[in-house]
């Protein structure tokens, strides 16, 4: 198959079947041999934070001279985004090989896989051919009935903050979507879990530890100290490391990196050759496109993948960092399932007006929709037929000393940063 014929195939509607349970991904990686049982893993769940977190232990891994595969959702520019080794996106051509390779044992299943299941075998197999070392796997959503979660007990287990997100699935309760998440804890295993989540979370994953057995070691928020933030990196003093520059923006970040910093603290601990300074350095290269990025200066044009009114809280934390006592025209984009009133009771306080888009989604919502639940808070609200009109129009509000930030879906961030380029490239 061609490279567009192999998206097609990966994107069939076939696949697109929301579905629980482990069985499709184990049938599908038993057709291939198991690769996963040749792999050494970091595993990744958390309702915010995952993507940020994964990126910072990859780079410190990767400095460190380890060979390492790195698996995220969803991709911002292209599909490839989503398996990598050392920085380096899947080829192509490596894409069609394998996929023509697993489209037989897919084809021939009774219970068909999903789409995610489908891509989680791909990027086994991937990773298994490369001869990683190890790989920062991160979870699809929630955790127990992942499709990642086929793995045995990895090297570490993190999870990041939790929140309420994807109730339908994980769970009405915050104890409901922690279990769900405390999921990928496995017998005997290290786990690595950021602080300062509620009793009910944390009382989940500690009863959890204990009946698998699993040590548990909660980041230490303490060590950070001396945060500032400008519109190019995130800098802080972390003990016992000292100074550390991280090129990813939002008064959240120093948090993802500490939580990073501690699984590969106890990645040494396990016999991983990790210096202090493959830390320090790991996290001065690190990156990761479409949160709190800012694509453009005149005006500044920022843009954050918080989906969730968790993740809504520390972009607007972040906002208000950053930009101290301004306002934004928000480009808004979000999915069906989304609790827009929980985000536009953070959001509305510093919003001019709003602009509407529908990412492109099977599950986005329209544009019109979302700018009439939104209008409703008093602020003049628009809807836009396209992003990139969208994109313009925030861009006209704000003017060239105004701000801007595009927010609500990872899922629209591809065509946001491609109209933004559009509209810079004509100035």
């Amino acid at each position: 198959m061609s490279y567009e014929e192999t998206l097609k195939y990966i994107h069939n509607v076939k696949w697109q079947a929301s579905k629980p349970g482990l069985s499709r991904t184990q049938g599908l990686l038993k057709s291939l041999g198991n690769p996963e049982k040749h792999l050494k893993f970091v595993h990744i769940a958390g309702t915010n934070g995952k993507g940020s977190t994964a990126a910072c232990i990859a780079s410190i891994l990767r400095t460190a001279g380890y060979k390492t595969g790195l698996y995220t959702s969803p991709y911002i520019l292209r599909f490839n985004e989503r398996m990598q080794i050392n920085g380096e996106h899947i080829s192509n051509e490596e894409l069609e090989v394998l996929t023509d390779e697993i489209r037989p044992f897919a084809d021939a299943m009774e219970d068909p896989p999903t789409e995610f299941e489908l891509i989680t075998a791909l990027a086994m197999q991937f990773f298994h051919k490369n001869k990683c070392d190890i790989v920062v796997l991160e979870v699809g959503m929630g955790g127990e009935l992942d499709s990642t979660n086929v793995i045995d007990t990895p090297e570490v287990a993190v999870i990041t903050a939790i929140g309420m997100d994807h109730v339908a699935e994980l769970g009405s309760t915050i104890s409901e979507v922690a279990r769900a998440k405390a999921g990928i804890i496995k017998e005997g295993g290290d786990v690595v879990v950021y602080g300062g989540n509620d009793k009910a979370v944390d009382n989940v994953i500690e009863e959890t530890c204990r009946a698998k057995n699993a040590s548990l070691y909660k980041v230490d928020f303490n060590r950070i100290s001396n945060k500032s933030f400008d519109l190019y990196a995130s800098r802080f003093e972390f003990e016992p490391y000292g100074p550390i520059t991280l090129p990813l923006v939002g008064s959240y970040q120093p948090y993802n990196a500490a939580v990073a910093v501690t699984a590969a603290e106890r990645l040494r601990a396990k016999g991983y050759n990790i210096t202090d300074s493959d830390i320090v350095e790991g996290l001065r290269r690190v990156s990761w496109p479409g949160r709190f990025e800012i694509l453009m200066h005149r005006p500044a044009f920022v843009l954050d993948g918080a989906h969730n009114q968790h993740g809504i809280l520390a972009t607007a934390e972040s906002l208000k960092t950053v930009f101290p006592n301004r306002q934004f025209v928000f480009l808004l984009g979000v999915m069906k399932d989304k609790d827009v009133d929980a985000m536009m009771d953070v959001i509305e306080p510093l919003a001019l007006r709003f602009v509407t888009v529908r990412p492109d989604n099977p599950r986005a919502m329209a544009a019109k929709e979302l700018r009439d639940r939104v209008a409703k808070f008093g602020k003049p609200a628009e809807a836009c037929e396209t992003i990139t009109e969208g994109v313009a129009r925030a861009v006209e509000y704000a003017g060239e000393e105004g701000l801007v930030c595009a927010l609500g879906s990872l899922y629209f961030s591809g065509d946001v940063r491609a109209a933004v380029g559009m509209l810079k490239a004509k100035a």
